[in-house]
């Protein structure tokens, strides 16, 4: 039988009104309900005031409702906020009870899985349904990434399977890789930004346009890339002073300034309604993503995960071109 996390963890990747909502999100709200203050709340999760503030704004913009007002010395709760605070508060002491039968049972096989949202948004819910199916007694240890995070996690032999760029295989030494697909990059734009307008961005549109980035620190690859692709068309990138931590935080960023993004397809199942998608024609260099697997003494449910994920992939792609 699927153990309890597993199935929390499930219900929220799959709710049908909640897209990009995560455990943490709920956490990071909660917290802020229950101090009654954004700079307390911060205090205790350890994350800065502003983080904090992005975070539960993301969430309000990905249910659609308010939850919070916002005063300059104090917070409240709206009604909804009042309403959804007590849901969060039970989902969370459900999976809290979860995890603490999960860790007073005897330990079992575990397949330690990274990976980058973005990259994969719409397809691990599939892929963990059906792998359950196979092997219901594999505790499956899934965390969301920067790729930061993952090459450091690699180094430190705690991951079996990394699924992001194949581009940092420098970082992956003893690593085996799979390629899995090519992600096309897109603009992700303000949909009151001018460029909205245009069914599809000539790279050249975007030589004095500011774009919006992720951080070096967390997603090192990204500029660099920037730069790679659109150096054919001769377009050097120019960037926003201020960078983003995460997808959520840029979308946030974008928003609040009509602003624009060079990603890929992949976002598309997590994009606000605030936002918009275009494509490049003629197209940028695809993103090639891959799953890295330890090459000496790999995690043996590794490779049938990885084939399974595949799969799911090739069958995304068949239904995407008999749309298109």
């Amino acid at each position: 039988m699927a153990n309890a996390v597993f199935l929390v963890l499930l219900i929220l990747l799959v709710m049908p009104m909640v897209r990009f909502m995560e455990l943490r999100h709920l956490r990071y709200f909660a917290a802020v309900a229950a101090h009654g203050s954004f700079s307390r709340a911060a205090k205790q999760l350890h994350l800065t005031q502003p983080a904090l503030s992005r975070q539960v704004k993301s969430l309000e913009d990905e249910i659609g409702v308010a939850l919070i007002v916002r005063d300059p010395n104090t917070i409240s709760l709206t009604s909804a906020g009042e309403a959804f605070y007590e849901e969060a508060k039970d989902i969370l002491a459900r999976v809290d009870v979860a995890v603490r039968k999960i860790k007073t049972r005897p330990q079992g096989e575990k397949l330690r899985i990274g990976y980058v949202h973005s990259l994969t948004a719409g397809i691990m819910p599939t892929v963990l349904k059906r792998f359950q199916s196979y092997y219901q007694d594999v505790f499956l240890e899934f965390t969301d990434l920067t790729t930061h995070a993952m090459c450091l996690k690699a180094t430190a032999g705690e991951i079996d399977v990394a699924i992001l760029p194949k581009s940092l295989e420098a970082n992956f030494k003893g690593f085996q890789w799979v390629e899995l697909q090519r992600l096309a990059p897109v603009l992700v734009v303000s949909k009151k930004n001018p460029l909205a307008k245009m069914s599809k961005i000539h790279p050249e549109k975007l030589r004095n346009e500011m774009l919006h980035s992720l951080g070096a620190d967390k997603y090192p690859e990204y500029v660099p890339r920037l730069k790679a692709i659109l150096k054919p068309f001769g377009v050097k990138p120019q960037l926003c002073n201020n960078t983003s931590e995460d997808i959520a935080a840029l979308f946030i960023a974008i928003e609040a300034r009509a602003g624009m993004a060079v990603l890929t397809e992949g976002v598309l199942p997590m994009l606000p309604a605030t936002l918009t998608v275009r494509r490049f024609s003629p197209e940028l260099a695809p993103l090639l993503i891959a799953a890295a697997m330890p090459a000496l003494r790999p995690n043996p449910h590794s490779e049938v995960f990885v084939k399974l994920l595949l799969e799911e992939l090739n069958k995304s792609s068949r239904r995407k071109r008999i749309v298109s």
